[in-house]
C-alpha cells in the first residue's frame, strides 16, 4: 500500500480553507500549492476511486480561477463535475474530499445542496454553457454585477447542448466567459469534426480580413503575374496557421482568445485578468494535459479518466469470479454476431471502453461509430442506419439514454424501426452516484408503443437475447443489464432463440410467486431458499420480458397465488411492477400485488451492494417483505 503523506507535507494547502486564502499567495508559492494540490488528490483517489485524469488536467486552472474571480459571488459553472475536484478541495472541502463518492461522503460530482461554490449540479456532460446563460440573463435582468465563467472540455463540446447555449449568447449584453479546456479527450479520445477543429485552428476574421487585403493588392498588378499570385496562394496557406483563432466562435458572438497554456499558472492569471472584466461574451481556450502530473495518466487517459480504489495486496491475491462483467461478455458477443452477420453494425456515445467495445472495435473498424457525447444524435443515426438495411445495437448507458427520448420516440418507435438498445448501467451503479444510476429506463421505455424491453439475468441469456433481437424481431429492441458480474458466461454455448414475452418459472412453489426482473431473479432465487426454512414455498419466476411480458403465465399465477412479489432493479413508480399489479387488477383476479424497487427518491452514492441492502433488493430483505405480508415470523 502506498505509504500516506502527513499533513504537514502539504505546507501551502493545509492552510487553504477557502478561495480567499489563496489571493494572498505569490506565484512561487500558487506554483507550489499547484504541486501539493495534485499530489492531494492523487493520493486521496487512489483510496477512494473517481474521476483521477480529468482533475489533474485541470489544476492550475482551477487555482488561477479562484485567484482571479470572487467566488462565490462570482459563479463558476462546472461541465461535467468530474473536472472540479480541485475546486472541491480549494472550496472548504480538504478534509471532506476523503470521504469523496463515499456512502455518505461528498459527491464526486457539484452538487449546489453540498456546497455554495457548486453553482449548478453537474454528472451529464455538455450542460454548463446553457446553464450559465441562464444564470448571466438572470444576474442582468436584477441589474447584478457578479461574474460568470462556464468551464467545459474533456470532450463536452462534442455535445449538441453546448451549441443550442451558444447560439444563445447573443441574449447577453453583458460580461460572460466560457474556458474551453481543450484536452482532446472526452473518456475515449474525441471524435469528429468539431474535436479536429479544436486541435487545429484555420480561420479567423483577422486572418481573412489579412487575406482579402493582400489579394486585392495583387489584383493591381499588370496581367501576367501569376508568379506573384501563386507566391501569394503559398503564403497565405502558411499564414493561415500562424494568425489562427477562432472563428467559428466569433462568428456565434465571442470573441476569441488564445490557445494558451492550461499548465502556467502566470499567464492563466494574467490573462483571466485581462478578460475577467470585458462586457462582451469571451472564449478562452486553454490546451491542457489529461493526466497532468502523474505519468501513467498522462500515458493512458482513458484507463485513468475514472479508477476504482486500489486493492490492498492480500485483496489482489483473492481468487477472481469466473465470470465477466456483463460489459466483457457483451463485448465478445458483438464481435461474434458481427461475423455471423454483415448486417450488424454498432454504435456508441464517447464510451467504447464503458460500454465494452474496444475489441469489437478494432477487429471491425468499418462497423463501429463513435459518435459522441451526442446521445440524440447516436438514436436518429442508428434509425438512418436501419432505414438504409442495417442492423444497429446502440449501446449506451442507462442514464445517458435518457438524454436521447425524444428520438428514441419521434426516430425509432414511432417508426417501428429494428434497433437495439443495449443499456449497460442499468440500475444502481454505485460511487457515481444519483446523477449515474439507471433507475429509470424500465419507466421511460415502457410508455413507448412498438418497444420490446428485456433484462437478462446471466451472460448466456444476454447471447440468447441479443440474437433475439437480431432474428426474431422488426422492431425496436431495449436490453438492459446492470454494473455487475454476469454470473454466468459460457463462451462456447450456442445462443439460444426465446420467444418474444415469454418467461420462464425456475421453482414451482404455493401461495406467493416472486416475479423478478433480470439480475433480481438470481436475488429472488436465494430469498426461496431463506423463506424454506419456515415451510414458505414460493414460485419464482424470471421476468426476462417486460414488454410484452407473459400474460398467460401471469394470469395462471396470479389465479394460484393469493400474493405476486415483484423484484425489479428500477423506479418503482411506473416500473414492471407496476404494469403486472394494472393486470391482475384489470383482470378482475383477487390476487394482492406488492413491488420492490428503487424507491421514489435519488438514491445517493456508495457501494453498490451497500445501496441495494439499503433499498431491500437483497435476499434477507424480499423474504422479509413476503414474511411480512404472510405474517410469519421467520427465524434471524
Amino acid at each position: 500500500m502506498d505509504k500516506t503523506n502527513s499533513k504537514s507535507e502539504y505546507k501551502i494547502l493545509e492552510k487553504i480553507n477557502s478561495p480567499k486564502d489563496i489571493k494572498s499567495l505569490n506565484i512561487p508559492e500558487l506554483s507550489i500549492l499547484s504541486e501539493e494540490l495534485r499530489s492531494y488528490i492523487i493520493e486521496t483517489v487512489k483510496k477512494t476511486g473517481g474521476h483521477l485524469a480529468p482533475s489533474l488536467g485541470v489544476i492550475e486552472l482551477t487555482i488561477a480561477l479562484h485567484y482571479v474571480f470572487n467566488t462565490p459571488d462570482d459563479k463558476l459553472i462546472w461541465d461535467v463535475g468530474h473536472q472540479a475536484y480541485a475546486h472541491k478541495v480549494l472550496t472548504g472541502r480538504r478534509e471532506a474530499f476523503k470521504t469523496i463518492r463515499q456512502y455518505g461522503g461528498i459527491s464526486g460530482f457539484c452538487k449546489p445542496s453540498e456546497s455554495e461554490y457548486d453553482v449548478f449540479g453537474a454528472g451529464h456532460a455538455s450542460t454548463s454553457i446553457s446553464a450559465s446563460v441562464g444564470l448571466a440573463t438572470a444576474r442582468d435582468l436584477k441589474g447584478d454585477k457578479n461574474r460568470i465563467a462556464a468551464i467545459i472540455g474533456d470532450g463536452a463540446f462534442t455535445g449538441g447542448l453546448a451549441w443550442e447555449g451558444i447560439n444563445n449568447i447573443c441574449n447577453i449584453k453583458g460580461q460572460f466567459l466560457v474556458i474551453l479546456n481543450d484536452n482532446e479527450m472526452s473518456i475515449s479520445r474525441n471524435v469528429g469534426a468539431m474535436s479536429s477543429y479544436l486541435t487545429r485552428i484555420v480561420l479567423s476574421p483577422r486572418y481573412l480580413r489579412f487575406r482579402n487585403q493582400v489579394w486585392n493588392s495583387f489584383a493591381l498588378l499588370p496581367k501576367g503575374t501569376s508568379f506573384f499570385r501563386a507566391f501569394g496562394r503559398k503564403s497565405l496557406e502558411s499564414l493561415k496557421n500562424f494568425i489562427a483563432p477562432g472563428l467559428v466562435f466569433e462568428e456565434f458572438g465571442f470573441r476569441y482568445y488564445g490557445p494558451i497554456d492550461g499548465h502556467d499558472i502566470k499567464l492563466l492569471i494574467r490573462t483571466l485578468q485581462s478578460v475577467k472584466d470585458l462586457k462582451y461574451p469571451v472564449l478562452l481556450h486553454i490546451i491542457t494535459k489529461k493526466g497532468k502530473g502523474l505519468l501513467s495518466a498522462e500515458q493512458d487517459p482513458t484507463k485513468y479518466h475514472g479508477i476504482g480504489p486500489l486493492k490492498v495486496k492480500d485483496s489482489l491475491e483473492k481468487k477472481q469470479v469466473s465470470a465477466p462483467p456483463f460489459l466483457k461478455a457483451f463485448g465478445k458477443i458483438a464481435c461474434e454476431i458481427a461475423e455471423n452477420n454483415p448486417k450488424a453494425v454498432f454504435i456508441t456515445a464517447a464510451m467504447c471502453e464503458g460500454t465494452g467495445l474496444v475489441e469489437f472495435s478494432k477487429k471491425f473498424p468499418d462497423r463501429y461509430f463513435d459518435v459522441g457525447i451526442a446521445e440524440g444524435h447516436a438514436v436518429t443515426f442508428s434509425g438512418g442506419l436501419a432505414v438504409g438495411g442495417y442492423r444497429p445495437i446502440v449501446a449506451i448507458y442507462s442514464t445517458f439514454l435518457q438524454r436521447a427520448y425524444d428520438h428514441i420516440i419521434h426516430d425509432i418507435a414511432l417508426q417501428s424501426l429494428p434497433v437495439v438498445f443495449v443499456m449497460d448501467r442499468a440500475g444502481l451503479v454505485g460511487a457515481d452516484g444519483p446523477t449515474h444510476h439507471g433507475a429509470f429506463d424500465i419507466s421511460y421505455i415502457n410508455t413507448i408503443p412498438n418497444m420490446i424491453i428485456s433484462a437478462p439475468r446471466n451472460g448466456n441469456e444476454l447471447r440468447d437475447i441479443l440474437y433475439t433481437a437480431l432474428d426474431q424481431s422488426k422492431k425496436p429492441f431495449a436490453i438492459r443489464y446492470p454494473k455487475a458480474t454476469c454470473e454466468v458466461f459460457d463462451e462456447n454455448r450456442k445462443p439460444k432463440t426465446l420467444k418474444i414475452g415469454s418467461w420462464e418459472v425456475l421453482v414451482n412453489g404455493k401461495d406467493v410467486a416472486i416475479l423478478s426482473v433480470g439480475t433480481m431473479t438470481n436475488v429472488a432465487k436465494q430469498s426461496a431458499e431463506l423463506l424454506k426454512v419456515d415451510g414458505i414455498l414460493p414460485t419464482v419466476i424470471h421476468a426476462r420480458f417486460i414488454k410484452p411480458f407473459d400474460e398467460k403465465l401471469l394470469s395462471k399465477v396470479a389465479r394460484s397465488h393469493s400474493l405476486i412479489l415483484t423484484v425489479e432493479e428500477n423506479t418503482v413508480k411506473g416500473g414492471f411492477g407496476m404494469n403486472i399489479n394494472k393486470f391482475v387488477s384489470d383482470s378482475g383476479i383477487n390476487c394482492k400485488v406488492i413491488s420492490v424497487g428503487i424507491p421514489d427518491n435519488f438514491v445517493e452514492q456508495g457501494e453498490r451492494d451497500l445501496l441495494l441492502r439499503n433499498i431491500g433488493l437483497y435476499p434477507e430483505g424480499i423474504a422479509e417483505v413476503i414474511e411480512k405480508q404472510l405474517i410469519i415470523k421467520i427465524p434471524k
